[in-house]
């Protein structure tokens, strides 16, 4: 197969004009090589074929007689002129059709991407809910398991003593009475109950972590900064508010068990669904705020706290 021979002079002609070799050839080709007119004419009746800008092949050479250039007239001109103008709209349109299906897809994209970042959002919430009620589960099974160990070392005691269990019920009896009269007269100075819980909570945080020091010395120290900042500006909403989510408060504080307790006992409450511990302003109370202050700070200093007997812990 081969290119078809045309009339080099009205090829050129043709060319002139401002139409592509290919579909010179073919207008010459299959209106007979015979005029600039033809040519023309053919290329108005087929400018919508698929393969309009196709070289055409043939098998065979085609001999052709030389014609005498045609005159290039003003209405040919004017044909030739539409013919582009034809051309570049119906390039245009193709154009714009495509931005607005590429449009369309975008807009796809953009939904599903939306669609597939609300669904990760929703499961992160419910891991994070699983999360919350499986730490209050170890936390109950560990207080459980102190309370039941301080149980069996004062029986233990009492049977190495010699005390019977009637006996220690009226000591206990008695010294109830008398810790319910301490406590009336000692009720308006401070809340000594609420610091026990403090260093309670620290103890079974330091205790129930006992491989991992590293971790309940971060939380040691991370703690503070919290509540300091609460101390410091308790009129700034930002300092009471922390998300649960945040990664590092979830690595320092939020992963330990007892970790979210002892902020709880501080004053901040679970609220959007327990996505964050928030402390309202009527409820910052600077006493219990302090107070958790020196506890961290004996968790800090002292080597071996939360790591001796728990016969002195009361549970909260």
């Amino acid at each position: 197969m081969a290119v078809p021979k045309v009339d080099k002079k009205l090829l050129e002609q043709l060319e002139e004009m401002g139409f592509s070799l290919a579909r010179s050839i073919r207008s010459l080709h299959y209106s007979g090589n015979t005029s600039l007119e033809d040519a023309m004419n053919w290329i108005v009746e087929h400018e919508n074929d698929s393969d309009i800008d196709e070289i055409p092949l043939v098998p065979m050479d085609i001999n052709l007689d030389a014609t005498k250039p045609f005159p290039i007239t003003e209405e040919v001109k004017i044909k030739a002129q539409n013919l582009r103008i034809g051309a570049n709209q119906l390039s245009k349109r193709k154009e714009k059709e495509l931005e607005r299906e590429g449009e369309k897809e975008r807009i796809q994209a953009g939904k599903r991407i939306m669609e597939a970042k609300k669904t990760a959002e929703e499961n992160a919430r419910k891991r994070m809910i699983a999360l919350r009620e499986a730490e209050k589960e170890e936390e109950s099974k560990a207080r459980e398991k102190i309370r039941q160990k301080f149980e069996a070392d004062k029986a233990e005691r009492r049977s190495r003593l010699g005390i019977s269990p009637a006996a220690t019920s009226s000591v206990q009896s008695a010294s109830t009475a008398s810790h319910m009269v301490l406590k009336k007269a000692t009720e308006p100075v401070t809340s000594t109950k609420k610091v026990e819980l403090l260093c309670d909570c620290l103890r079974s945080l330091r205790r129930y972590h006992k491989d991992e020091d590293a971790r309940v010395k971060k939380a040691f120290q991370i703690l503070p900064i919290y509540i300091r900042n609460v101390v410091k500006n308790p009129d700034v909403e930002k300092y009471r508010k922390i998300r649960l989510s945040n990664p590092i408060f979830q690595e320092s504080v939020g992963s330990l068990i007892g970790g979210v307790r002892f902020l709880e006992l501080c004053g901040f409450e679970r609220t959007n669904r327990g996505q964050f511990l928030y402390l309202p302003r009527e409820k910052v109370d600077m006493v219990t705020l302090n107070s958790a202050l020196s506890a961290l700070h004996s968790a800090i200093t002292n080597p071996f706290f939360g790591l001796l007997s728990v016969d002195s812990v009361e549970l909260p």
